[in-house]
């Protein structure tokens, strides 16, 4: 495994991070035990993961709880969040603290290493800032909480709106956002500020169900080469990326994974999973070398200029 530090946190976090929420949630919406899911995360722990994001509204803290509960506490960084909505409403501060609370019960310890506001849409960042992060403040000082972090609403906010305010207020050590090889636009909004500020980078959406399933890659390049997106001969292929499988490329997500993973400013990727060749290929893959230039710079030209694209909404079954 690899490692790097969280931006200014100072968490020693490997580069491959366990995301415990997305379409399979450890394999629990696909009809995994809850055994089968907790010695999923423990097999991750294994291979070196350290990082491990999960969320009250994933319904997964209580697996990652009892996986780690016979570890020693910094053996792994756990990171969970709390939903700043509410039955269409924004939620007060002490309900946020409650969904803290629940979330240390449901984790099994006194603290987390991150906690993040989740999925903050901008018109709801002043609320977070006024109402929300002066109470998580108090509960950092109090060791509940080690770093406080803010995850965009990447469907709704593909410009990144809501993380080009925050990375410019000093209470946010860690954000996280979508990036992959068809959404490569927090090169140009987010990345320089945040390497400027150490601002820990953490990346969800480099798969998805863009590139994972059948068809669908397929699907959205003819709808852009019509939009006039994308050049014709994209849509005319029936592997339209396969000039990325070359030399030790093996597949068009062994290409996301490292096109992300050495992006200038990145620093953990997160992948889900709730299979064990699949988790042991994702670590694989984020663990190779970064992409021939070539195919980054022609990834880049061809899609540099696209927003958007590849940010569904966690498929369920």
């Amino acid at each position: 495994m690899h490692y790097t530090t969280l931006g200014k946190t100072g968490l020693r976090v490997s580069v491959a991070g366990l995301g415990c929420g997305g379409s399979s949630r450890l394999g629990r919406a696909w009809g995994k035990s809850e055994a089968e899911s907790v010695a999923l995360v423990r097999h991750a722990v294994d291979l070196g993961v350290n990082f491990l994001d999960t969320a009250a509204a994933y319904g997964t803290e209580a697996i990652v709880g009892k996986a780690i509960r016979e570890l020693p506490r910094d053996r792994v960084v756990v990171a969970t969040k709390a939903q700043i909505r509410q039955d269409g409403r924004l939620r007060s501060a002490l309900e946020v603290i409650d969904s803290l609370e629940s979330s240390l019960r449901n984790l099994g310890t006194d603290y987390v290493d991150l906690f993040q506001l989740h999925g903050v849409p901008p018109a709801a960042y002043d609320h977070a800032m006024q109402e929300l992060v002066p109470a998580l403040l108090d509960e950092q000082a109090a060791g509940k909480l080690r770093h406080l972090g803010i995850t965009e609403t990447a469907p709704n906010d593909p410009k990144h709106l809501m993380l080009q305010r925050a990375v410019h207020d000093d209470c946010w050590q860690v954000v996280m956002l979508a990036f992959h090889m068809m959404n490569q636009n927090a090169r140009e909004s987010v990345f320089p500020h945040t390497r400027e500020r150490r601002v820990g980078t953490l990346l969800m959406f480099v798969v998805r169900s863009l590139f994972s399933v059948p068809g669908r890659l397929q699907d959205t390049l003819r709808t852009l080469a019509v939009e006039g997106r994308v050049p014709d001969w994209l849509a005319e292929r029936e592997q339209p990326l396969d000039f990325l499988i070359h030399g030790d490329t093996t597949s068009v997500i062994d290409a996301a994974y490292r096109y992300a993973r050495h992006e200038p400013g990145v620093d953990v990727v997160l992948f889900g999973t709730g299979d064990v060749e699949h988790l042991e290929s994702n670590i694989a893959s984020i663990l190779k070398p970064p992409l021939p230039a070539e195919d980054t710079a022609r990834l880049n030209t061809l899609f540099g200029a696209l927003e958007g694209i590849g940010l569904d909404l966690p498929r369920r079954p």
